[in-house]
């Protein structure tokens, strides 16, 4: 039995750690969401190079200030037009550099909608109590581990445990469902030089959903462990106070210590049914009452 509550804290702990390290993952990367934005083709600039310029436009020929000439392109339709791929986090936005080569970034909050600004910094207050009780939570049932506290204090560690990670997973659903949210409004609603043309949800949203899903995991097996304890507990203090008031009968009806010691040595510890006392070594009738007549 010990054993098995061994390898339930065990495994309470290491879900812990596998949503902290998935939660700390997607806080810190600006993957949640990922696309492609449509924008006009820029004028090339600089002089003319033997290979085209597939991501800008250059007029036929290079003296555009020469007004005597008469300056036409080449693109027509959608090859005026560029897909720049995109990718946002809580934090930050990223889209494809003008030469596409790199990126650059800008903070998220300039793209969310204004009347939703706040609803964004309460999704930061919310992720920031995530990871703060998800490490709360691993730390205690660290201390648990340690073999210099008592049973008891042991059981404490555990419920702590279990309540700051279950409190940390409601932080980190609230926290993903707003920013859900305010993606959304800010695609519909946001600034024209940002709104996509395609996205979809990226590897940091799935990290941050499967984080919340670990922690949960934690959180219920901790919690399934501490109860398991304290049944055991109330069962055990049922019994040995079962046997403390067989013996208190025993004590009233005058009965030897020796029938204390058969009685401890012959019922077993997880008997259910309550122990029959025996009267002078003899297992009293429990039927009817039969008489003899001996007048003859």
């Amino acid at each position: 039995m010990r054993l098995e509550r061994g390898r339930r804290a065990s495994l309470a702990l290491t879900l812990n750690f596998v949503a902290f390290a998935f939660a700390l993952s997607a806080v810190t990367t600006s993957y949640w969401c990922e696309g492609t934005r449509k924008v006009a083709k820029p004028f090339c600039t600089g002089p003319p190079m033997k290979v085209k310029q597939w991501f800008c436009i250059r007029f036929n020929s290079s003296n555009i200030n020469d007004s005597r000439l008469v300056q036409y392109i080449f693109e027509t339709g959608e090859e005026k037009f560029l897909l720049r791929k995109f990718h946002a986090g809580i934090f930050f936005s990223c889209e494809q550099a003008a030469d596409m080569n790199g990126f650059d970034c800008r903070d998220f909050s300039e793209i969310a909608p204004e009347h939703e600004r706040g609803v964004l910094w309460l999704c930061i207050v919310a992720e920031s109590l995530y990871l703060t009780l998800l490490f709360t939570g691993g730390a205690l049932m660290t201390l648990e581990q340690c073999s210099c506290f008592s049973v008891m204090n042991k059981l404490k560690l555990s419920a702590f445990a279990a309540m700051c990670t279950a409190l940390s997973g409601l932080c980190g659903m609230l926290a993903h469902m707003m920013f859900t949210t305010i993606f959304q409004l800010a695609v519909a609603i946001g600034p024209e030089d940002w709104r996509p043309k395609t996205w979809d949800y990226s590897w940091s949203y799935v990290l941050a959903w499967g984080s919340f899903g670990t922690c949960m995991g934690s959180a219920v097996t901790a919690l399934n462990r501490y109860t398991k304890t304290i049944i055991e507990f109330k069962y055990k203090r049922r019994n040995i106070e079962k046997n403390l008031m067989v013996k208190q009968k025993m004590i009233e009806l005058d009965l030897p210590e020796q029938m204390w010691d058969m009685y401890l040595t012959s019922v077993p510890a997880d008997a259910e049914a309550p122990p029959e006392l025996l009267v002078n070594g003899h297992k009293p009738s429990t039927g009817t009452t039969t008489f003899a007549d001996f007048r003859s």
